[in-house]
């Protein structure tokens, strides 16, 4: 897929969703087709190209009852994240993570002797914005709900002391292995020390799966603090390489979601169809 054809696809995907959400889950890929201003096979291979399934396939992973299918109520999802430090590895299918947080004293000074560099890509989910220290990733935002001048206003605010300097090339291995799910990316993670915590239990939750807030809470020994919990995931500055998307409702709801809940939804979507193309393929 060219990488300009990306942005594309997610408005496809977008509109597709507000459809859906509209009463459209039964269209056929005619009616639905037809309602996006395409014809049935350019629709058709728009969606093979983003999610790897058809469109009907692809319209039960966006309804809303799906969601609740992703909680494995009997399955303990975050059990290792009681042996997680402050620093560690996961693998996100073909991709290696690797993460170190900023000091309690370090966060205190609010960014200040950092140089973070930032710069715009393209991503499944529209337009992404990078910011990035020497030792790796910082922040990772999505602009096509919440519009270009917020993220980057929002992600600057969250380290006001820093030096900001554009400057996309620095981040660009990083930022395709994170895409594309290949290769390897290094975090770097910059929050109050609950927040880390937090993050780092998003990081064990598997494709494909979801948990809740108060599962969260469980994990890091905070059971009662689900709001604080819920806080500290939607203050996650790594959004999708550091999944608070897959974070759901005690019932399966959607909650929200700091980049725009389509975001959220698509994400979801796209890695089940993706999870689910792959088992057939190895089937």
């Amino acid at each position: 897929m060219e990488r300009d054809e990306q942005a594309y696809h997610y408005g496809v995907i977008r509109r597709a969703i507000e459809l859906i959400d509209a009463g459209g889950a039964n269209l056929s890929l005619e009616e639905l087709s037809a309602q996006m201003g395409m014809s049935p096979a350019h629709f058709q291979r728009v969606f093979s190209a983003w999610a790897g399934v058809s469109p009907k396939r692809y319209q039960q992973y966006l309804r809303l009852g799906h969601a609740k299918s992703l909680l494995r109520e009997d399955l303990p999802l975050l059990e290792t994240a009681h042996a997680v430090g402050l620093s560690g590895s996961g693998r996100l299918h073909d991709l290696f993570l690797r993460w170190e947080a900023m000091s309690p004293g370090e966060y205190a000074r609010r960014g200040e002797g950092l140089t973070v560099r930032w710069g715009w890509f393209d991503s499944p989910f529209g337009a992404a914005l990078a910011m990035g220290t020497e030792k790796g990733l910082c922040g990772l935002a999505f602009a096509a709900e919440v519009g270009a001048d917020q993220a980057l206003a929002d992600m600057r605010a969250r380290w006001p002391n820093a030096a900001f300097v554009e400057d996309g090339g620095a981040l660009r291995a990083p930022v395709e292995a994170a895409f594309a799910r290949k290769g390897e990316a290094r975090l770097h993670l910059i929050g109050a020390p609950l927040q880390i915590k937090v993050w780092e239990a998003l990081l064990t939750i598997p494709e494909g799966s979801a948990t809740t807030y108060g599962e969260i809470a469980e994990v890091i020994d905070s059971p009662r603090a689900v709001r604080a919990v819920g806080t500290a995931v939607g203050k996650n500055p790594l959004s999708w390489l550091i999944p608070c998307h897959r974070v759901l409702r005690k019932g399966g709801a959607m909650g929200g979601y700091h980049w725009g809940l389509p975001v959220k939804r698509a994400m979801l979507a796209f890695e089940a169809a993706r999870a689910d193309a792959a088992h057939e393929s190895a089937a």
